[in-house]
C-alpha cells in the first residue's frame, strides 16, 4: 500500500506524549474522555408563574420529570396534592391531561390542562444528592474513618 498514513500527517502529535497534552491535541485520550455533565434544577419549592399557556406546558412537564409530589390548584380553588405520574398533551388545554396519584388516597386522578389555575412543587425531591458521585464520595469517606461495616447496598431514599 501506498496511500498516506494517519501519523504522517503535520499536525499529529503522539497522543500520549507531552508535547500532544501541552499543545491541547485532539488526540489527547484525556480530553477526549471528557463529556460534559447535566446540570440539574433544583425545583423543590418552585411556584412557577403561569401566565401563558405555553408557561403552563412547560411547568406541568417539568412536574412530570420532578420525583416528588406537586400541589396542583384547580380553578375551583381545590388543591390535590400529589405524584404527577403521567400526562397527555394534546392541541388544546381542553384536551391535555396530567394523571396524579394523590397523596393521600390511592384514586388516580385526571385533571385537564384547562382546569389548572397554579401548580406548586411542594414535596420533597426523593432523588436530590442521590447522585453516583455524591455516594462514591460519603463510601470512600466511611472508608478512610476506619467505618468497618461498609457493603455496597443502596441507603434508603427515606
Amino acid at each position: 500500500m501506498t496511500g498516506p498514513r494517519h501519523a504522517d500527517r503535520p499536525s499529529h502529535v503522539a497522543p500520549f506524549t507531552s508535547a500532544s497534552k501541552s499543545e491541547g491535541s485532539p488526540l489527547n485520550p484525556d480530553t477526549l474522555e471528557v463529556a460534559p455533565g447535566t446540570v440539574h434544577e433544583s425545583m423543590q419549592g418552585w411556584v412557577p408563574k403561569l401566565a401563558t399557556e405555553e408557561d403552563l406546558r412547560i411547568a406541568l412537564e417539568k412536574a412530570f420529570d420532578y420525583r416528588g409530589d406537586v400541589t396542583v390548584i384547580l380553578k375551583n380553588n381545590a388543591e390535590i396534592e400529589g405524584y404527577l405520574f403521567d400526562r397527555t398533551s394534546g392541541p388544546s388545554l381542553a384536551t391535555s391531561f396530567v394523571r396524579i396519584l394523590p397523596k393521600d388516597s390511592t384514586q388516580k386522578l385526571k385533571i385537564a390542562y384547562a382546569n389548572i389555575a397554579a401548580l406548586a412543587f411542594t414535596g420533597r425531591d426523593t432523588a436530590a444528592g442521590k447522585s453516583w458521585e455524591a455516594w462514591v464520595g460519603k463510601y470512600w469517606q466511611k472508608k478512610a474513618s476506619g467505618e468497618g461495616d461498609l457493603t455496597l447496598e443502596p441507603e434508603s431514599l427515606e
